[in-house]
């Protein structure tokens, strides 16, 4: 019987699984310090107006509907409760921007309840949402 003789080259492969492990834990470095948009998640008809910019430091979005009703992060509140859970945001997350969308039939009494309740609650920057027309 004869032997085969092994080559060095025909051995020779090229191990992805490295590369592929490096790949994989960038993947979650970067998907982990993405800074996520927040938004209140409630559809509102805000009111348009031609001075309206773009704030880029929000970090809590309250919807106001037509009816008064107030959602933050897709839980509806009363509006006593509105401070209770803007303190526990600002415990959280520190110092942070408000932006309201309030739905342009909405009363102005409950926006203004919102934005007390925000002062009280220790946010000092409260933005109105409005539409460019």
């Amino acid at each position: 019987m004869r032997r085969r003789r092994v080559r060095p080259e025909d051995d020779a492969q090229i191990d992805l699984t490295p590369m592929l492990d490096v790949v994989f834990i960038m993947l979650i470095f970067f998907i982990v310090t993405t800074s996520f948009v927040r938004e209140s998640g409630i559809e509102v008809h805000r009111p348009s107006a031609t001075s309206a910019t773009e704030q880029k430091n929000a970090g809590v979005f309250i919807a106001i509907k037509e009816n008064g009703e107030i959602y933050l992060d897709r839980k509806q509140l009363d509006v006593q409760k509105v401070q209770l859970a803007l303190e526990r945001v600002v415990a959280e997350r520190g110092e942070v921007g408000l932006v309201i969308q309030a739905d342009q039939q909405a009363r102005h009494g409950v926006v203004v309840n919102v934005m007390d309740a925000a002062k009280s609650a220790g946010i000092k920057q409260i933005s109105v949402a409005a539409e460019q027309p």
